[in-house]
């Protein structure tokens, strides 16, 4: 069975992991999520008082060339190992997932419809859009209290990188989205995309 490949992009704070949490526990142990963030670039030979400062909402930072090549090979059926990312070191983690292959794929992240190559992959295109304050002050409290980061490096961070790389470069791509959503509590988007999965399902089981 060929899976349904599922991207899910939009600003830091947007509501992308709401929304995509919301399918996978739709779906169950149908999906398997990928996440960008951990495609991040490791820089081990950097200390850490120079990563802290790494622009990381650009799309240089993220290594898309690897996640393409394991969606390539989840879509042929085959097991990949994703790595992992420590948001309080800014760097990749020793530690690693293996993501088996399902029926629905998810891939979430801030730039994941940026590049053609992985963009291409994707057979539904998501933009989950949120006011920009909305945005920030989301980020803030994901940012203290889930990834150990104090609020000057995160105000410090946003206004540098995050603001400026967010006009720049996500933003923009909503242009690819298939489907804008407006929140990741947006019920009515959420179920016309639950129906829009359903049918997919449908349609390959009965091949």
């Amino acid at each position: 069975m060929t899976p349904i490949l599922i991207g899910i992009a939009g600003g830091t704070g947007s509501g992308k992991s709401t929304f995509t949490n919301r399918i996978r526990d739709a779906f169950g142990d149908q999906v398997a999520v990928l996440y960008h963030d951990n495609y991040y670039k490791a820089h081990d030979d950097m200390p850490f008082s120079e990563r802290k400062h790494l622009n990381y909402d650009h799309p240089n930072a993220f290594d898309t060339e690897l996640l393409v090549h394991d969606l390539e090979e989840l879509k042929r059926g085959h097991s990949i190992v994703s790595p992992t990312y420590n948001y309080a070191d800014h760097n990749r983690a020793p530690e690693t997932i293996l993501v088996e292959p399902k029926k629905v794929i998810l891939i979430e992240g801030i730039l994941v419809l940026y590049e053609k190559a992985l963009r291409d992959l994707f057979d539904i295109k998501v933009f989950v859009d949120a006011d920009a304050d909305e945005r920030i002050l989301r980020r803030v409290l994901r940012d203290t209290k889930e990834r150990g980061r104090d609020i000057e490096n995160i105000i410090e961070q946003y206004l540098t990188t995050v603001k400026p790389m967010h006009y720049l470069y996500v933003e923009p791509t909503r242009i690819y989205a298939d489907v804008v959503v407006n929140s990741g509590m947006n019920d009515v988007a959420f179920d016309l995309m639950k129906h829009k999965i359903e049918v997919y399902l449908a349609k390959e089981e009965g091949k």
